[in-house]
């Protein structure tokens, strides 16, 4: 695809990228969106009431179920294209990615990711002691209503997945690397956003964190979102399309 000049000169002139990734970024492996995961018996549930420490209180082989399903969905699909050409771009710049994205499609393409802002589904952990859990979680290749969790080796406890939930609050590290990387920000510097939609604080505020560093904001998004405004240049394309493209014009 054809991308503008001023866009091409500016990754191709840029010393340091920041690399902000939402749901667009893994739409086209497939992934299922938070909503999109509720099919078959899950489809009367609010996911919104699944992903609460709550609902894990009260119940945690069913909410355990329901993230099993989820992980399966994720593990069952591919980075696509555009997970692979910035995992390209970071042999060109110094690429620093930050993501809402709780799937690990970024690193098995490639990528180091610096910040899940949201967790990941793949970091297991208890949820009593916080230990890390690297054993092979059972998953279930077809939704079931209810899956005991793995148990903790440390404590005994219950393993949960690794996301943040309704009500708890974001990493600290993530959230302090995130703002680190846009502080480290200078003129001539780019911060690419792509595929997220705007509206989920804090990550909808770094874009006007890093224009305010003097970085040129490019947003990578099919549709006008509610950053569009504060960006430089809005390229509307989705990123398995736009970003292979853009990383063959610069590198």
């Amino acid at each position: 695809m054809d991308l503008p000049g001023p866009v091409v000169a500016a990754v191709r002139g840029a010393r340091r990228i920041l690399v902000l990734t939402g749901a667009g970024m893994s739409a086209e492996s497939g992934v299922p969106t938070f909503r999109d995961a509720q099919s078959g018996l899950w489809e009367n549930f609010d996911p919104s009431q699944l992903a609460t420490p709550d609902a894990w209180a009260d119940d945690p082989p069913f909410v355990w179920a329901w993230y099993a399903w989820r992980l399966h969905l994720v593990r069952d699909v591919a980075p696509n294209a555009g997970h692979r050409a910035l995992a390209e771009l970071a042999t060109h710049r110094d690429v620093t990615i930050v993501t809402q994205n709780v799937d690990d499609l970024h690193e098995r393409a490639g990528s180091e990711v610096a910040a899940h802002l949201h967790g990941s589904l793949t970091e297991l952990r208890c949820a009593d002691c916080h230990e890390p859990y690297d054993g092979e979680p059972t998953l279930s290749p077809e939704p079931v209503k209810r899956l005991d969790p793995e148990t903790c080796a440390a404590c005994g406890g219950d393993v949960r997945p690794g996301v943040v939930w309704f009500g708890e609050m974001l990493p600290e590290a993530a959230v302090a690397t995130t703002e680190a990387a846009i502080e480290a920000l200078e003129p001539g510097d780019v911060c690419l956003v792509v595929g997220t939609s705007g509206i989920v604080f804090p990550a909808a505020g770094y874009p006007a964190m890093a224009l305010a560093e003097g970085a040129t904001v490019i947003e990578v998004n099919p549709v006008d979102t509610d950053i569009t405004d504060m960006c430089h240049h809005a390229i509307r394309g989705t990123a398995a399309n736009v970003l292979p493209a853009l990383v063959s014009a610069v590198a």
